[in-house]
């Protein structure tokens, strides 16, 4: 166990109070980018490990691999025993858990201020000095799978939102799901997590991001004295992933199951996502979002579809441009009793369509920017929140000064580049359109 504790660097970590959000960069000599964000209101700290490293960079046949390693990074060191890192962290007061996405796997802690230097060295120790026994990979895979039964295989929903995605990515790594495919996670090896391990985890491939009541100085320090040893790997290589080709034929689908307890029809269209230094478009979709679908009650789909029409029950439009590669603009109806699925999408094409010829309601594009920018300002509440939105960025291919950047660029999109942003990304030759229905009461699709 880690008992030997630096607490002179530490001593520094206390400082005069300042604002949420004041950010410092460095690098160290083996390449570790790491962000601090300083926010002294409160005596907590949130440590993150980000690696650019998903679910997106899987090689063909190993589909799950990074989820897979994410569970066996709790499985112990050489001087941690399996399980021994969360018992640690819960110990001293903490918090701890990790998570995987398409573009990279992230790590974290919420301590005490004064617990950092422990969770730093705990977590630079595991960065490149992970075990695995036989035991421990073949259980681990076990409780990976009934994830899956759980999360997916239990839920009709979830295998339609599966379905739906391979099918929006006719080339493109982001078809497959993040758990991975479900033949291809029980064929896992405790041989294809190590070469997972050996490729990607390394401090060249990796963003430290610590957000809370700490001094960048100290952070410095520590940062230094455990992840600076560390070797960096060689290997590491720029991402180059397979791309879409155009997409020129709309895709449809239909999937049924007993479970279904309300049928319901989406769509997803391929968008752009937020890019380095040109986030205009993805700010405006992120308004266009907002405005279709980001209040159950006043939001364009919600007014039209739900009380005016009442042909719908429940209404959402989402976008989430923080992705390495083209991310999706989804959109879902719940139709109301007696409306056919036919008819519910129907009126979701209508809303579309006066959307691109007629624009937005001045009044409501006001409201829904005043909101936004209020929802940017909130979010500094949260150092977890702070440290995610640094390091999701860094790992998707933007740069601090994007981040800084992002509440302007927000609030600088008129209703010209909403109209412009649907007119481009609502292109049927690029979507993909899905019916839910429970077996026994299904509509034949058109």
């Amino acid at each position: 166990m880690f008992r030997t504790l630096r607490w002179t660097i530490l001593a520094a970590t206390f400082a005069a109070p300042a604002l949420a959000d004041e950010v410092t960069t460095f690098t160290l000599p083996n390449g570790l980018e790491a962000v601090v964000i300083e926010d002294h209101r409160a005596p907590v700290v949130v440590q993150m490990v980000w690696y650019r490293a998903g679910a997106a960079d899987e090689e063909p046949g190993v589909s799950g691999i990074a989820h897979y390693l994410e569970h066996l990074m709790f499985k112990g060191t050489d001087t941690l025993a399996p399980g021994e890192f969360s018992k640690i962290v819960e110990a001293n007061g903490g918090a701890d858990n990790a998570f995987t996405s398409w573009d990279f796997t992230g790590y974290y802690q919420r301590v005490a201020a004064d617990r950092l230097e422990l969770m730093m060295q705990m977590e630079a120790d595991r960065m490149r000095h992970l075990k695995l026994t036989e035991d421990d990979w073949q259980t681990e895979r076990e409780v990976v799978i009934e994830e899956r039964n759980q999360r997916i295989d239990s839920d009709p929903g979830a295998i339609f939102g599966e379905q739906r995605r391979a099918a929006l990515y006719l080339n493109h790594p982001y078809g497959r799901p993040v758990i991975g495919w479900r033949h291809e996670m029980e064929k896992l090896t405790r041989q294809d997590a190590l070469d997972w391990y050996g490729r990607y985890y390394a401090p060249n491939n990796a963003v430290l991001v610590v957000a809370g009541d700490v001094d960048p100085e100290a952070v410095r320090a520590l940062a230094e004295t455990y992840y600076g040893p560390l070797d960096p790997s060689p290997d590491i290589a720029p991402r180059v992933r397979p791309q879409e080709p155009p997409q020129l034929a709309e895709r449809r689908l239909s999937f049924s199951d007993p479970r279904v307890s309300r049928p319901y029809v989406t769509r997803s269209y391929l968008a752009p996502e937020r890019d380095p230094g040109a986030q205009e478009k993805a700010a405006a979709l992120t308004v266009l979002a907002a405005m279709l679908g980001g209040d159950g009650q006043t939001s364009i789909l919600a007014r039209k579809l739900q009380f005016e029409s009442r042909q719908a029950i429940y209404t959402s439009a989402r976008y989430d441009g923080s992705s390495y590669d083209d991310t999706s603009f989804d959109l879902a109806v719940i139709p109301a009793d007696g409306v056919t699925l036919a008819e519910a999408e129907a009126a979701l094409d209508a809303v579309l369509a006066d959307v691109q010829e007629n624009g937005v309601d001045p009044a409501q594009f006001e409201r829904v920017k005043a909101r936004l920018r209020a929802g940017l300002i909130y979010a500094k509440d949260d150092v977890g929140g702070l440290a995610r939105r640094y390091g999701e960025a860094l790992t998707t291919g933007l740069t601090v000064a994007d981040v800084e950047a992002w509440p302007d660029i927000v609030d600088a999109v008129s209703e010209a580049d909403v109209k412009a942003a649907a007119a481009e990304v609502f292109d049927r030759r690029r979507s993909v359109t899905g019916w839910m229905m429970k077996t026994g009461e299904e509509e034949v699709m058109q």
